[in-house]
């Protein structure tokens, strides 16, 4: 499937009595054989997924970089369903099933094909926008969506609103947590201690106290300090070193009642 956009330059010459009513910039999808019909009065899907884009500039959608965004989202999905054999319109029961193989392959196929939870949701909500369109115009007979009702809140009013279940939950920011994978730590250990990923010394680093580096890095590792904790210690946070040369590690007392982050 081809993306172009279009450009009016030169209508003149097309053989019409107006300028098309197409905008600027506007996204054209186009399959590889370059029809748009497979007979009179049967439009191709690319034709109504063409038509929906032309209207999104009065349907909430004013930027250009809007227009493109839902085009690729659309095309994408067409060219998934057509390797597996589904319709843009196809019947309800083939879209969903459909839709979970494409939810399997955007959250655990390639690693270039995956997408965050955040990517997902909005494909998922343009997606949703295009077929309550198609069915509204009577090119759709189903959906591959199931929602469910919520009560939105916002200024003190409450309002009932359709939920998408096929949107992934995302946690909200101060809630979340990211871990190291196991292969980055080491790096990041090693790295700390200017060696390189098998071990031995990196002659290109030049950096300075590696052995005060690598203890930071291991602290941090393994007391799970926060980004903000681990940017400095107080010095109260320090237990004193002992008069004499002593084996590590070194035990030493914890106050009652503190907690982490205090």
């Amino acid at each position: 499937m081809i993306l172009n956009f279009f450009s009016s330059r030169g209508w003149e010459s097309w053989d019409v009595e107006h300028r098309p009513l197409i905008p600027e910039g506007m996204p054209v999808l186009i399959d590889d054989d370059l029809r748009f019909e497979d007979g009179p009065a049967a439009p191709r899907p690319t034709a109504v997924v063409n038509r929906w884009l032309r209207e999104l500039p009065s349907s909430g959608a004013p930027a250009a970089s809007s227009w493109e965004n839902y085009a690729r989202v659309v095309k994408e999905w067409m060219e998934f369903l057509a390797e597996h054999g589904v319709g843009l319109f196809d019947s309800r029961v083939r879209l969903k099933a459909a839709l979970s193989r494409y939810a399997e392959h955007r959250a655990a196929g390639p690693l270039k094909a995956r997408f965050a939870a955040t990517t997902w949701g909005q494909h998922m909500s343009i997606l949703s926008l295009f077929y309550r369109w198609a069915m509204h115009e009577e090119y759709a007979a189903a959906e591959p969506f199931t929602y469910r009702a919520a009560r939105a809140l916002f200024a003190g009013t409450g309002r009932e609103v359709k939920v998408n279940l096929a949107v992934r939950r995302t946690p909200k920011p101060h809630v979340t947590i990211k871990y190291l994978e196991p292969d980055f730590t080491e790096l990041f250990r090693k790295g700390l201690r200017g060696l390189a990923p098998d071990g031995s010394q990196d002659t290109g680093f030049h950096g300075r106290e590696l052995t005060r580096n690598g203890a930071v890095g291991d602290h941090a590792l393994a007391t799970g300090m926060r980004l903000q904790e681990f940017t400095y210690l107080l010095p109260w946070e320090i237990p004193a070193l002992p008069p004499e040369a002593t084996a590590v590690p070194i035990p030493f007392p914890v106050p009652a009642g503190i907690t982490k982050g205090k």
